[in-house]
């Protein structure tokens, strides 16, 4: 009995035991203020978050919407088409044709099969290896090859690669290829010009762009137009002075001469005599602006224009009509040349051959060092600086044409007796063929001097006289003797009309010294009644003979007979045939 009732009392004193919160491990000890902190603390986070909110919704609305817009809309350049360029007469030398550029998302097209990128290379014409190449890249835009002809592009677009896009651009296209490259010029992959008239004139062909905004989605795809932001402006076109027909003319003939001699290259000018612009201008070696893959310095330079050398003889019209004009002599003065030489200080200066006793118009016809030398000695070395720049020597051409030289011109008050005299000849001076070819209107127009165009003219300009008309005309009569039988250059007449000009040959300077190499020079006009053409030719370092009577001079009379025909001028002369004397005189170097 008393063990049964002993149980209960067991059982209850049990479930009095100790409470689980008295147990000092679990009891609380945090201090009443944390609990107020760490509301405090929320709160304050809520109000940042507010205030935050405020912020971005309320105060910087523009600029997150614009950091928005930034990765879905783009602003797209609108090419504009660049102007054409044409010959006086509107023959085309130079169009823009469209084309494509290809280009791609480098992530999407490396997914696209192996024989697929090996098509894509195929017919974009490059190896497999530099595709991929390109492709290697983390940028989302890379171009693949520029100025793809649609034809192309076509296969392209149907081998179905994604990231494979297009855009719309301009090639430009000249038609005249190698004859028009060195006054033309060519345009890069970008369509801006990079010589010739294309980079003279690049602001007025190039036009504006203009642009607009679209959106498109992560692949770069165009999915909405937006706006407008401005209309491209096309460029103007150019209207050269050149004629296609003689600048064939000029070119044609001068590859015959440069191939004949095997010369190292050559150059040709043609000028109206009444509008000063430049109707023909060639050189050798030359490219063609479709394909520049070839493309060498010596094949881009502009000879006419950027080369210098020293004129020779061709310059000795200008120390005579110096001479003449200021009444120092008449064409009838005599000058002892002989014994065809003239010693001065310590240097001699000597003719080609002896002429003993010859009139001022003789020392033209023969070309005579000595003569001229002794002519230039009675003036002042002022003088003559002053005739040599005021027809442009040591001036750079203004002519809006991009690499033209001024030439060398030594200030006068440096200049010896020596130098003077050679200088009267055409030594120890430097001229480009451009430049002496526009010098040589003073003796075409009657004693002024016109400015040189490439561009064609309304009317003629306003010329600056020089020389007196008389002095002009006798220089006409003199230079007419010198291109005649009994001159230095008898193989630059031209059946049925009658020509005037010089001829030059000149040393190259190599290192500073005179070598063994030569340029050879003819500059003259037609018909000498009228004249109405200038044509200034140039052959640098010819083989075999190296006198201008017989490299260059047979160049002027096979381009301007057929200039001269070409442009519907009358014949002035009944001669049918060229007198070619066995002995004919060489001019002097």
């Amino acid at each position: 009995m008393m063990r049964a009732a002993s149980r209960p009392n067991s059982r209850r004193a049990t479930a009095r035991g100790v409470p689980f919160s008295a147990s000092p491990l679990l009891a609380v000890k945090l201090p009443p203020w944390r609990s107020r902190l760490v509301l405090f603390m929320m709160f304050a986070a809520f109000l940042a978050l507010a205030g935050r909110a405020l912020w971005l919704q309320g105060l910087s609305t523009e600029f997150l919407q614009k950091q928005g817009e930034a990765r879905y809309a783009r602003t797209l350049e609108l090419p504009a088409t660049r102007g054409r360029i044409t010959d006086r007469n509107g023959e085309v030398l130079a169009s823009s044709v469209p084309v494509k550029a290809v280009w791609a998302i480098p992530d999407d097209v490396l997914e696209a099969p192996a024989e697929k990128l090996h098509a894509l290379a195929g017919l974009l014409e490059m190896p497999e290896a530099e595709l991929r190449k390109k492709l290697d890249s983390d940028r989302n835009f890379v171009y693949l090859k520029r100025q793809v002809e649609q034809e192309t592009v076509d296969k392209v677009l149907k081998l179905g690669i994604a990231g494979i896009e297009t855009r719309k651009e301009y090639k430009r296209f000249y038609p005249q290829g190698e004859v028009m490259a060195h006054v033309v010029g060519f345009t890069n992959v970008e369509d801006a010009g990079q010589d010739g008239m294309e980079l003279g004139m690049q602001k007025t062909l190039a036009g504006v762009t203009g642009s607009r905004r679209v959106i498109k989605d992560r692949l770069g795809r165009i999915v909405e137009d937006i706006a407008a932001v401005r209309e491209p402006h096309d460029g103007r076109d150019l209207v050269l002075s050149l004629d296609s027909k003689l600048q064939y003319i000029a070119f044609t003939h001068l590859k015959e001469a440069v191939e004949k001699f095997k010369a190292k290259a050559g150059g040709v000018v043609v000028v109206d005599v009444k509008t000063g612009e430049v109707l023909a201008l060639a050189n050798l070696p030359t490219y063609n602006p479709n394909n520049r893959s070839i493309l060498t310095g010596a094949m881009l330079r502009n000879r006419v224009i950027t080369d210098t050398y020293e004129p020779g003889s061709t310059l000795k019209p200008f120390t005579i009509a110096l001479a003449m004009d200021t009444k120092r002599v008449t064409p009838n003065t005599t000058v002892q040349t002989a014994p065809g030489k003239l010693t001065i200080g310590t240097a001699t200066i000597g003719d080609a051959h002896a002429h003993g006793l010859l009139t001022v118009s003789q020392v033209i016809q023969k070309s005579s060092n000595v003569g001229t030398a002794k002519i230039a000695l009675q003036m002042q070395p002022q003088e003559m600086w002053e005739m040599f720049t005021t027809v442009g020597f040591g001036q750079q051409p203004k002519l809006g044409f991009p690499g033209a030289v001024a030439g060398r011109v030594r200030p006068y008050k440096a200049w010896r007796p020596i130098e003077q005299a050679t200088m009267s000849y055409g030594h120890g001076i430097s001229v480009s063929l451009l430049q002496i070819a526009h010098a040589y209107t003073i003796f075409a127009r009657d004693g002024d001097l016109i400015p040189l165009s490439f561009q064609k003219l309304g009317a003629p300009p306003v010329g600056q006289r020089v020389i007196t008309e008389k002095t002009a005309r006798d220089m006409r009569a003199m230079l007419e003797m010198a291109a005649g039988p009994e001159g230095t250059a008898p193989k630059a007449q031209v059946p049925g009309y009658r020509v005037a000009g010089k001829t030059g040959t000149a040393h190259k300077l190599v290192g500073g010294r005179y070598a063994n190499k030569y340029v050879s020079s003819f500059v003259g006009f037609a018909p000498a009644s009228d004249p109405r053409v200038i044509i200034a030719v140039m052959i640098d370092e010819p083989t075999g003979s190296h006198y201008g009577g017989e490299v260059a001079a047979p160049v002027f009379s096979n381009i301007v007979g057929s200039t001269l025909r070409a442009m519907n001028v009358g014949p002035d002369s009944t001669v049918t045939s060229i007198i070619v004397p066995a002995n004919a005189p060489q001019e002097s170097m």
